[in-house]
């Protein structure tokens, strides 16, 4: 099932080029019925035509009422208009004129149909001798017509169907997946619950003890008791619509750099600057906000593999967003694997759910109405993600 959906977009190819082949199979098949029965149209003309000549020109009267009855009567379909020399209609078959209209009226619409028909077919010359001939102009029948726009009628409706199932499939995957996440973001803070009330029962007991009086450990220990607090936080607002504020992107993000700065190899280097001044407002949710750039720091880490710099630059991207680019020195990633960092599940690592990327955008993008994507990434040289957040 795994490799079913790490291969979803080599699926969909195949599957919309069997779909174009099947498609384009009906089209070719079609028009070679169409073909047939324009090649049989034009023989009923040429009969019609063989057939009004041989009434002309006959003697018998049988055989005049065999023609005529037999051959030129029995054209129910193909719509036909006969001409002398100069086109000037002297009978036609098989047209629905308006009723009651009036003879310029008639003429104007036939003249209208001679000329459709002389863009379809060649008119059928119908020599009596001595330089005596009529004209028979015909066009396709209502049927043959039909049959030739069938199939991209047939095919219109199909792809409205199948775009129907597809935006139909996708949104109940989507609020599937939606449901998945949320149900684990709240049983993940339910869990954490009860160990952190114990914690923080541990710590207020320490805390208040005087053999712990001016204990740095004790100072440390609260602060990750706070940070579990938030992690909890964090989780109870999946699902949940986050309360977005206006708030010091600069100083928001710092915060989030220092904690991180703190507690990892100090072989790390973190840097951070802005283009623009260290007041500017963007909104966010704090600790959802703070969740994206732990965990974009904690991948570039691990790809660092504990050694190397990351560079934080804040810039203003156009007029409506804040762009927050986060590089780093570690690995690359290869381009074919650009997109696949953020599915739920994708991890290099030996240990890992391959979540967190998958949450970030998560968060960035259906929370904050803003972007994540990899702005640039070279094997061997490091990557950069960018933020994108509404001013």
């Amino acid at each position: 099932m795994s490799a079913i959906y790490t291969q979803k977009n080599r699926i969909k190819l195949i599957i919309v080029i069997v779909a174009l082949l099947i498609g384009a199979g009906t089209v070719v098949y079609t028009n070679i019925l169409v073909q047939k029965l324009a090649e049989r149209e034009q023989q009923l003309i040429d009969i019609y035509a063989k057939g009004l000549r041989f009434m002309v020109s006959s003697e018998s009267d049988d055989n005049t009422v065999f023609i005529q009855e037999e051959i030129i009567e029995a054209n129910k379909s193909v719509p036909v208009i006969l001409t002398d020399g100069d086109e000037n209609v002297m009978d036609y078959k098989n047209f629905k004129l308006p009723e009651e209209i009036s003879e310029e009226k008639k003429a104007r619409l036939l003249r209208e149909e001679i000329a459709e028909m002389k863009a379809q077919h060649q008119p059928i010359v119908v020599e009596f001798g001595e330089g005596f001939k009529n004209y028979i102009f015909y066009k396709d029948s209502k049927l043959l017509t039909q049959l030739r726009y069938y199939p991209y009628v047939q095919l219109t409706v199909i792809a409205c169907f199948a775009l129907m199932a597809y935006f139909a499939f996708s949104y109940s995957r989507k609020a599937e997946q939606n449901r998945v996440w949320v149900g684990l973001a709240k049983e993940t803070a339910h869990q954490l619950g009860t160990p952190l009330s114990s914690l923080m029962a541990w710590y207020e007991y320490l805390k208040y003890t005087p053999k712990f009086e001016n204990e740095p450990i004790v100072e440390e220990l609260g602060k990750d008791v706070r940070r579990l607090e938030i992690i909890t936080e964090r989780f109870s607002n999946i699902g949940s619509v986050p309360v977005l504020k206006d708030e010091n992107i600069l100083k928001v993000t710092e915060n989030a750099i220092s904690y991180l700065e703190g507690r990892v190899s100090k072989k790390v280097r973190f840097t951070i600057q802005a283009d623009f001044p260290s007041h500017m407002p963007a909104k966010v949710n704090i600790p959802l906000y703070e969740w994206v750039v732990e965990n974009i720091c904690k991948n570039a880490i691990d790809a660092m593999e504990g050694k190397g710099s990351i560079d934080v630059r804040l810039s203003l991207a156009g007029k409506n967003f804040i762009a927050v680019d986060i590089r780093d020195t570690g690995k690359g990633i290869p381009k074919g694997k650009l997109n696949d960092v953020f599915l739920p599940g994708y991890t290099t690592k030996k240990r890992g759910w391959g979540l967190g990327l998958a949450l970030a955008r998560r968060i960035i993008e259906n929370y904050h109405k803003g972007k994540l994507f990899v702005k640039w990434s070279e094997v061997g040289k490091g990557t950069m993600f960018r933020i994108m957040l509404p001013r």
